[in-house]
């Protein structure tokens, strides 16, 4: 989606319910408004998100992507920022919000809009790489 225009078309690899949370090693959630707010809807999605935290995996989400971890029961006692409007949300939900670049808390970073994706790619990427390295760690231990 194209902010709530239609925008394009991309194969799948897997469909999501061929997709086994164990298989992936972290979860990266895109924003837009249409998009997150689709996915929400759908247990199958909601149970994936879910899972990918309950496993410990890393979890990124931008905009509006957070109405995800809402769904999922996941933002409670976490730092979180968004897309402004999802504040409320966010705090209904048990989360603190915060008006930032980006935030990471533990498992999960978050980012509030397009402008934010340079330093949210970084924090990202920060996030998977150490929780690749407390896997592989734990492999060998």
């Amino acid at each position: 989606m194209n902010h709530i225009e239609k925008g394009d078309t991309f194969l799948v690899e897997m469909a999501l319910d061929q997709a086994d949370p164990a298989q992936f090693d972290a979860l990266l959630l895109p924003g837009g408004i249409r998009n997150p707010d689709i996915l929400r809807t759908i247990p199958d999605a909601v149970r994936f998100v879910r899972a990918m935290f309950d496993g410990g995996r890393p979890i990124a989400a931008i905009c509006h992507a957070p109405w995800m971890l809402i769904e999922a029961d996941i933002v409670r006692g976490y730092r979180l920022t968004s897309w402004p409007s999802l504040k409320t949300d966010i705090r209904n939900a048990g989360g603190q919000w915060v008006d930032e670049i980006s935030v990471t808390d533990r498992q999960i970073t978050t980012s509030r809009k397009p402008a934010d994706i340079p330093k949210f790619n970084a924090a990202m990427l920060h996030l998977f790489e150490e929780s690749r390295t407390r896997s592989q760690y734990r492999a060998h231990v």
